[in-house]
């Protein structure tokens, strides 16, 4: 008889210098965010010799759930044609076990880019004999989580801003929108059944790219005044008791 309502669904945001200021000055973090590519970069180089490397780059490539890269198995990976089967995922669940993916859309085919297939092959040159992709211990998969405890750990010590290993995900689906691919391309990448659910959830608009389409948009008038005769152009106003001054676009008829 008690209808609940509905939960929110989180935005991840991303770290911009403000916001790593304020977490600086007083731990104050979002709930959901991701790192720019730069931050991203940053990470990937601080832990290039550590174990979990090949794993941490996967995640932050592709938008794996933790799940799902500790599950790959070789017999997933096609390095000639450069792409990994995502077939199940391994679950800490009454001990580990192995299931299949979070939903039917979530068994996908994730195309890899060139870095990341010789990443790859030269993991699977090193354990010629083992099963799975990420392994220790003369073969064992990694437990799920040990790589999100290890994640933590390895962030704090590159001094980086905080954000969880599912992060990761939200990060490869911003940064994949960032490098120009489409939204079905995303959804594809992260297994969604729903393009609803990866522009809700799992994209955040970098500032690069609100600033990209902020010019363009002013482009776009500047060139439609020019076509019809007008002319744009930028005009400062007189400034304000406080602040800076504001400018304004405005069109002027010939």
């Amino acid at each position: 008889m008690v209808e609940l309502p509905s939960a929110r669904r989180l935005r991840a945001v991303v770290w911009t210098e403000a916001r790593v200021e304020l977490w600086s000055r007083t731990g104050e973090r979002p709930a959901v965010a991701v790192w720019t590519a730069e931050q991203t970069a940053r990470f990937l180089e601080q832990v290039c010799d550590h174990q979990l490397y090949p794993l941490y780059h996967v995640a932050a490539l592709l938008g794996l759930r933790r799940g799902e890269a500790v599950g790959l198995r070789w017999c997933d990976v096609d390095l000639a044609n450069r792409t990994l089967a995502v077939v199940r995922q391994l679950v800490e669940r009454d001990g580990r076990g192995v299931c299949l993916p979070k939903t039917d859309a979530s068994c996908r085919t994730v195309a890899l880019d060139r870095g990341t297939t010789a990443l790859l092959r030269r993991l699977a040159r090193h354990d010629p004999a083992g099963d799975w992709v990420f392994s220790h211990d003369q073969g064992r998969s990694w437990s799920p989580s040990y790589v999100s405890r290890t994640f933590r750990v390895v962030v704090d010590e590159a001094g980086l801003p905080p954000i969880r290993f599912h992060d990761l995900r939200h990060g490869a689906a911003t940064l994949s929108l960032a490098a120009g691919s489409e939204l079905r391309v995303v959804q594809a990448l992260l297994g969604h059944s729903s393009i609803v659910l990866t522009a809700d959830t799992y994209t955040s608009v970098l500032p690069c790219l609100a600033q990209q389409a902020a010019d363009a948009t002013a482009e776009l008038v500047r060139r439609a005044g020019y076509q019809r005769g007008a002319k744009i152009h930028k005009v400062v106003v007189p400034r304000q008791r406080s602040g800076s001054p504001r400018a304004r676009l405005v069109t002027c008829s010939h």
